[in-house]
């Protein structure tokens, strides 16, 4: 089942971009105050609901850097 700004599969699903689910539970925005990360498979990015910005994941890695992230439409 995916959540609102997700494509393919959030947290509880299979497809991970090839990180461990375990880290996916406690990756977050690094913006103050944000939101827990959500998986678009489709972008290959990690998404924040709370500032729409779109992390991307090279070869399994999360690049959480906000220079590196897109802001995504609402």
């Amino acid at each position: 089942m995916s959540g609102p700004g997700t494509t393919g599969s959030d947290r509880g699903g299979t497809a991970t971009l090839g990180i461990d689910p375990a880290l996916l539970e406690i990756l977050a925005c690094p913006d103050t105050h944000h939101s827990p990360l959500t998986v678009d498979v489709a972008a290959s990015e990690l998404v924040c609901g709370t500032c729409h910005r779109a992390f991307p994941v090279r070869d399994g890695i999360p690049v959480l850097l906000l220079d590196e992230a897109r802001q995504r439409p609402a």
